[in-house]
């Protein structure tokens, strides 16, 4: 699989510097945590999950969470554990490996984990591994323990996502226990920990919040701090650090709107325009700001709850050809010894020192998204980048 890999060659060489390299499930760990990108969630219980998952395929995405915690009710598990092992059934006699998004199933309890490996049988070739709730150093340990024995037990590498979203997370009086004790177990089982992600519905749920399309989660105070101090402990750039993943966007259509929109005209061309339109009226501006944001505070990739929220995460991914040019001229061995340059661009000085975590950060992103020609942005990127 590969970003972009629904589009025309001849469309992607157009648009692309440095195409997006191929990957696969097995690729290396931090080859696949930086490509996660845009990760759709679904519920187990769909009937016909096994095509939305090739549809799904078909049109950009590369990462899925197929959901038995909160997405479903109480009463449903049972069935939606069996649809769920009969939908690997069906896919793994239907598609290659290869054309499939890396999937992880979303589990409610630690002994779920065997249980499910062992009812997928051979299936189990297309699970990447497994995204666990409501994670503490106390509740994360039985998860990781089952993982573990699950993975050797199959012979299947398996990951683990934990979702960062305890209320002993949020308040102030527990936080910084609690990023310790996250810490240390994820630190302890560092090899099965693909990423983390951020549950904030559950952060604003612990004080009757609920953002509105024009707030961006950086807006709610009380969650920005949460999001600050998981990147300040757990995302740093010293090698000790995590894949931090951006926080779910809930809207897909505004029905009204409070504030102007948050998109300029000036980067959509006349025959943009339209585009521009259409993202505004689906509520998208509100998306594409807290997506330059989650990147501006450290996080990569977003949970996504709807298809349509998949290519604008995917399009501002892309290096642009400006931080490609950057991060190749402060990582260059002769600047080794560190100094300031001008930038290519002749717009900025780049500090070789300073800037060199962010430099290897920006090369690993092209890596997997691609590095855009020159005279191609954003709007380009995501016109190609939307399916027709």
């Amino acid at each position: 699989m590969r970003h972009f890999g629904h589009i025309a060659p001849e469309v992607r060489e157009r648009l692309f510097h440095q195409e997006p390299c191929v990957f696969t499930a097995d690729s290396p760990a931090r080859v696949l945590a930086a490509a996660l990108g845009a990760t759709l969630y679904s519920p187990a219980t769909r009937q016909k999950l096994a095509d939305d998952i090739v549809k799904q395929a078909g049109r950009g995405v590369v990462s899925m969470v197929l959901c038995l915690e909160d997405s479903i009710d109480d009463s449903e598990v049972p069935e939606a554990e069996e649809n769920l092992v009969r939908q690997f059934g069906d896919l793994a006699e239907r598609c290659p490996e290869t054309e499939l998004p890396l999937l992880f199933v979303r589990v409610r309890a630690p002994e779920q984990i065997p249980d499910l490996v062992r009812r997928l049988g051979p299936a189990v070739r297309l699970l990447s591994g497994f995204v666990l709730p409501k994670f503490t150093e106390e509740r994360g340990i039985p998860f990781l323990e089952a993982l573990t024995a699950a993975e050797g037990a199959s012979g299947r590498r398996l990951f683990a996502m934990p979702v960062l979203e305890s209320p002993d997370l949020l308040y102030r009086e527990s936080r910084a226990e609690t990023l310790a004790g996250i810490s240390r177990v994820v630190d302890k089982y560092r090899d099965r920990v693909l990423a983390l992600r951020l549950g904030v519905t559950d952060f604003c749920s612990a004080y009757g919040l609920r953002r509105a399309p024009d707030m961006t989660a950086y807006d709610v105070q009380i969650v920005a701090s949460v999001i600050a101090d998981v990147v300040n402990v757990l995302g740093r750039a010293d090698g000790t650090g995590f894949t931090v993943t951006g926080p779910v966007w809930e809207y897909f259509r505004v029905q009204e709107r409070m504030f102007k929109p948050q998109l300029r005209r000036s980067p959509f061309t006349p025959e943009a325009e339209d585009l521009r339109n259409a993202l505004i009226e689906h509520d998208m501006d509100g998306l594409l700001r807290e997506i330059s944001l989650d990147r501006t505070n450290g996080l990569q990739g977003k949970t996504c709850i709807h298809p349509s929220h998949v290519a604008p995460v995917h399009a501002l991914s892309v290096v642009s050809h400006e931080e490609f040019t950057d991060a190749q001229d402060i990582l260059r061995p002769e600047r080794g010894g560190g100094g300031v340059l001008r930038s290519a661009y002749t717009n900025k000085m780049n500090e070789v020192k300073p800037h060199r975590a962010w430099a290897e950060r920006t090369l690993q992103r092209a890596e997997v998204f691609g590095v855009a020609n020159e005279d191609i942005g954003f709007v380009e990127l995501l016109a190609a980048g939307i399916p027709g």
